[in-house]
């Protein structure tokens, strides 16, 4: 049996950061010329790189350059995000960055499940509500937004809000099998014994 735990994802707490504008691809989550890297370290720093500074490095108008938003590790984003290629460097980056969850009105199916196989929760609500809580994250950045995975909430102040969680995202989120490689692991003991019953595998 192997001492690897499969981790569950059932809920997630942490300072948020708005992240403004429908159809933000995955270009500009981290622009391709940040993607010629053999593993992912690093690439938290050039997570919206091209939105946060200019040609010459100087910073622009950007909330991830706000101090007061520095350490946060919930996204509010709006409709369409993580849509254009599917890179799997845009989640990894994010992650890099800081972020556990994403809060936002309809995320690109790829980036979704990019996003899941980090074990990272993509949540969604609608226009009116996502829009509520990126007002109440610029009005209060210290203030903690709790998501429910398991619940499909999220209360952010005195509010609490329904929201959905895709239900095989949230199972696999909830049980723990998002991560297959330590799902594997876990289960190593049972799948040696299974493979020794098989009449074509040899010893």
């Amino acid at each position: 049996m192997s001492d690897t735990e499969v981790e569950t994802v059932e809920s997630v707490s942490g300072t948020g950061v708005p992240i403004r504008g429908n159809d933000i691809d995955t270009d500009q989550i981290i622009p391709a010329r940040f993607m010629k890297v053999i593993t992912f370290d690093g690439l938290g720093e050039f997570a919206f790189f091209d939105q946060r500074f200019d040609d010459e490095d100087n910073e622009k108008d950007h909330p991830m350059n706000e101090e007061r938003f520095r350490d946060a590790s919930v996204m509010v984003v709006n409709a369409n995000f993580g849509c254009g290629s599917s890179r799997e460097h845009a989640p990894q980056a994010l992650m890099r960055w800081g972020i556990d969850a994403l809060i936002g009105e309809s995320f690109a199916e790829i980036f979704a499940g990019n996003c899941l196989a980090l074990g990272i929760p993509t949540v969604t609500a609608d226009h009116e509500t996502v829009a509520e809580i990126q007002e109440w994250v610029d009005a209060n950045p210290d203030g903690n937004l709790d998501i429910d995975v398991a619940d499909e909430t999220v209360r952010y102040g005195d509010d609490e809000t329904t929201v959905e969680v895709d239900e095989a995202q949230r199972r696999a989120l909830v049980d723990g099998v998002w991560d297959t490689t330590a799902l594997m692991q876990s289960n190593s003991g049972a799948v040696a014994e299974t493979a020794a019953a098989l009449p074509y595998i040899d010893d």
